[in-house]
């Protein structure tokens, strides 16, 4: 009834603006609720095991544990809207000061990863599609399979194993070389960006080399991912009647393929792209923990094992959000493309 009256461009930024405070209502609700089922007492984890009862009280008290379970929810969502996620019981820092300093290594990594998957990707489908049944088809299949088959830890560890133990190719685990460190005042965060507006290009190769071997084993799903994609959404709009119609024409093929058939099939690729960029920033724990990179994944799943339930369901409501943002921009991008979403 409220968007009734409303016209249609402002009925959908109405439900869009609904849906989305729902999702993210929900996903605090859902953090919120992991909190209080959990077999970790928030107090102790405040006061420490060998705490008084008195102090173990009073930090119950003004932790708020004695209100109403609605009442807590509604102390607990304010705070979050603050930004205010409690402090780490691991670093003893502020859990959003934490995730400010860890993110930017998981972005860097993220996005270089998903830069590979679409630069491999979104050729290797338009091949595979054009190709199909034949061999280009089959080993354009094979990688997608092989990229989503097999564990990502152990392709990163034959990757030290034999990049950087055997051949010396690339440098080892960590983000840059200890001697390095000093020379890079942390001003975006991104070491590579850090080191080129410094002027420290050692040091800019040094971080290269260390981000080589882990963005290739994340590009190395997502150009799995997006490859397969494309080759279905490829597959289809080749079959379309406005492709038989530029061929007749006389249209050359590789107009027909990249300028018409791919052109349409870009809307739905943005929103693949979108969900895999999602996916390396928050699923990349494996591949940050084996390469000991100091990301929001791994962060998290230190947390985790050390009961640090504060800096956990931090970085889980970061994650989501950052699911809805990507998703909210994708959607954007689409009506932007797609004259017919708008």
């Amino acid at each position: 009834m409220m968007g009734s009256g409303l016209g249609p461009s402002a009925r959908a930024v109405f439900r869009e603006t609904t849906t989305i405070l729902v999702t993210i209502l929900g996903l605090l609700a859902v953090t919120f609720l992991i909190a209080r089922v959990m077999p970790v007492d928030p107090v102790l984890a405040v006061v420490g095991d060998n705490a008084r009862p008195d102090v173990y009280e009073k930090a119950r008290l003004d932790m708020g544990l004695d209100k109403p379970i609605l009442v807590q929810f509604w102390i607990y969502l304010t705070k979050v809207v603050q930004g205010d996620f409690g402090k780490s019981v691991l670093t003893s820092n502020l859990v959003l000061d934490d995730i400010k300093r860890v993110f930017p290594a998981t972005l860097e990594l993220a996005t270089l990863g998903t830069l590979i998957g679409i630069c491999l990707g979104i050729p290797l489908g338009v091949l595979a599609a054009t190709k199909q049944g034949r061999w280009p088809d089959h080993i354009a299949r094979f990688i997608g399979l092989f990229g989503y088959s097999i564990p990502i830890f152990w392709l990163g560890l034959m990757g030290l194993l034999l990049f950087y133990a055997k051949l010396g190719w690339v440098a080892g685990p960590g983000r840059i070389d200890v001697a390095f460190q000093d020379f890079v005042t942390p001003i975006t965060g991104i070491t590579l960006i850090d080191c080129a507006l410094q002027g420290e290009w050692d040091a800019f190769r040094n971080a290269a080399s260390h981000l080589v071997l882990p963005s290739a084993v994340l590009g190395l799903f997502s150009t799995a991912y997006i490859s397969r994609m494309t080759r279905s959404f490829m597959i289809t709009e080749l079959q379309q009647h406005y492709v038989i119609t530029a061929r007749v024409k006389g249209l050359s093929e590789t107009r027909v393929i990249w300028g018409h058939a791919l052109r349409n099939a870009v809307v739905p690729l943005l929103t693949v792209i979108a969900l895999s960029y999602a996916n390396l920033l928050e699923g990349s724990v494996l591949t940050e923990t084996v390469f000991a990179w100091p990301g929001l994944g791994r962060y998290i799943t230190n947390s985790l094992l050390n009961s640090d339930m504060n800096a956990v369901l931090g970085g889980t409501i970061v994650v989501g959000l950052i699911f809805v943002g990507i998703n909210l921009l994708s959607d954007v991008l689409a009506r932007i493309f797609d004259p017919r979403a708008r």
